[in-house]
């Protein structure tokens, strides 16, 4: 019996860490203006609220079949989640032209220590 309300428990605070993880997602993506923040704060938030999600519903429920198709999702978002915040700066960098007064890159330096 006490198990089970040790269960429920870290259940419970893995979903409100979660809700929080969200929420300071929400509001880092809305207040932050540079947009590099903004895709950074959405995707820590959302890679770690989900983390959180998917760790209380295996606590909740225990291990089972399901719940290692679960693990594999979180994997899976784990790698593609980076990949896609890197794809939409690259974007970002290379069709903003007024970007380039913010950001310092080294083949850019390289090129301008070229022409001198």
């Amino acid at each position: 019996m006490i198990f089970e309300w040790i269960r429920f428990a870290l259940c419970a605070v893995c979903l409100i860490t979660a809700m929080i993880c969200f929420t300071a997602a929400v509001l880092g993506a809305n207040r932050f203006g540079f947009i590099m923040n903004r895709v950074h704060a959405g995707g820590v938030g959302d890679t770690l609220g989900l983390f959180l999600v998917a760790l209380s519903i295996i606590l909740g429920d225990g291990f089972h079949m399901g719940e290692l198709k679960l693990c594999f999702i979180i994997i899976f978002m784990w790698f593609t989640s980076p990949v896609s915040s890197h794809v939409l700066i690259q974007v970002e960098y290379f069709t903003n032209p007024h970007l380039y007064e913010h950001v310092r890159r080294e083949d850019r330096e390289a090129l301008t220590e070229e022409d001198q």
